[in-house]
């Protein structure tokens, strides 16, 4: 059998946990705070190893037996959630749980009260179901996504009541671009929400970045809202000033965390902005100069993590591979970019094979899609010309053509068929 205790604060939060059900309610409670705190030091590996089906059918047993209320265990939950969100660990445990189950029918069971709703308790369990879980049956949404967006629209500039809000956020953002909602149950209300903040900078960092997640991931099914967010809701211009307020936060010189070492809530924020801007660029057909301005900060961020900073400079990644697949990105935008010149620089300078070098090999095979493939227009064919020369000295002068042959053999045989993509066997056969 796979242990669970593996270290220290995996030890610390079962032994605590352990202690729950032969506590007093107001024992209960401290010893939920000092789960908090173990929970917020955790790292991916001791976060999975915790948060089974075996603990969440334990809590459940517990509430069943009264030897634990539902408001305790719900606090207990809330924050397991948040922190499942904020550093992007997930665990299968409340999925396959019997809470789970219970906590679905007991969230259609409060909608269907009139006059006796509980509220609260509503809002409780849907901010737990939808944080602690990866899949949602529809109905379930058209209930959670009113319940937690009216908490978000609470304007009160309180520590607490901007906590509850960030948290309702939080779990918003977990509905991810796969679930159609309709807009009627969500847009006002979140455009509201953004608008607001926009005006008077009430929403936490976290809270904001949120509230932006959710709308853009409804931008898959409804491409009509990419008019909003742009020049309505202006998200790359808030985009740009968020990533260089986070920035300005940051210790940049500071070693990257070692394993189990607490990560900063900034960095958490980051790592999930710059997602979050990957995710809109996936399916944005606009572009304007504002995009390059976009590009120029986040190239910016890209130069600060050379020497730490990993996360951040794998998302950067990912954020420039969608930039150079996005079709309304125009080729002189990807020119002047700099996102050539750092691909070919990390694939042939650094040389280690990890997921920062796969990425810079779809970019490269993008690139060279690109200025394979002529667009009749003879201005932008002329700017392809320029660019493909640009590309070829570079790999003349760096004596980089057979190494990168070498790597694209690799490539062939191993990533492939995980990808599905041939981008770079554009490139060998226009070479």
């Amino acid at each position: 059998m796979h242990r669970m205790v593996e270290t220290d604060n995996a030890k610390m939060f079962n032994e605590l946990f352990s202690e729950l059900e032969h506590c007093n309610e107001d024992e209960q409670r401290t010893k939920i705070g000092e789960m908090t705190e173990v929970m917020e030091e955790m790292n991916k590996k001791e976060f999975q190893s915790v948060f089974t089906t075996r603990m969440f059918d334990k809590i459940y047993k517990m509430i069943e037996e009264k030897k634990m209320s539902l408001k305790d265990s719900l606090l207990l939950l809330k924050h397991m959630g948040y922190c499942n969100v904020l550093k992007n660990m997930w665990s299968s445990g409340f999925n396959d749980s019997e809470m789970r189950r219970r906590f679905e029918q007991m969230i259609f069971e409060e909608e269907k009260k009139k006059e006796e709703k509980n509220k609260g308790l509503l809002i409780n369990l849907c901010e737990c179901y939808i944080s602690l879980s990866y899949n949602f049956p529809p109905r379930l949404l058209s209930i959670c996504v009113p319940c937690l967006l009216k908490v978000a629209m609470n304007k009160e500039e309180s520590e607490k009541a901007q906590k509850e809000v960030e948290m309702a956020l939080l779990a918003l953002s977990c509905v991810d671009q796969f679930y159609f909602i309709e807009r009627e149950l969500y847009l006002k209300k979140i455009t509201e929400i953004i608008e607001h903040k926009q005006k008077h900078r009430n929403l936490t960092k976290l809270a904001y970045q949120s509230a932006w997640e959710f709308l853009i991931n409804r931008l898959h099914y409804e491409m009509n809202l990419e008019e909003v967010i742009v020049n309505e809701l202006h998200f790359i211009r808030e985009a740009i000033r968020e990533m260089e307020e986070l920035a300005g936060y940051m210790d940049w010189k500071r070693k990257e965390e070692e394993e189990g070492e607490k990560e900063t809530k900034n960095k958490h924020v980051f790592v999930r902005l710059l997602r979050t801007l990957s995710g809109f660029f996936d399916d944005c057909k606009l572009w304007n100069e504002e995009f390059d301005q976009l590009i120029e900060s986040s190239m910016k961020v890209f130069r600060l993590t050379k020497d730490n900073h990993r996360k951040i400079r794998f998302k950067c990644f990912l954020l420039f591979k969608t930039l150079a697949r996005n079709k309304a990105m125009q080729n002189d935008s990807l020119q002047k970019s700099g996102i050539v010149e750092i691909t070919l620089e990390e694939i042939f300078h650094v040389g280690t094979i990890d997921s920062i070098f796969d990425c810079c090999l779809f970019i490269f095979g993008i690139i060279c899609n690109r200025i394979k493939n002529k667009t009749g227009n003879e201005n932008e064919d002329a700017k392809l010309k320029i660019m493909k020369r640009k590309l070829f000295d570079k790999l003349e002068e760096e004596g980089c053509e057979e190494t990168l042959k070498g790597y694209y053999v690799l490539y062939k045989v191993f990533y492939r068929h995980i990808f599905g993509s041939d981008e770079l066997a554009d490139y060998f056969a226009y070479l």
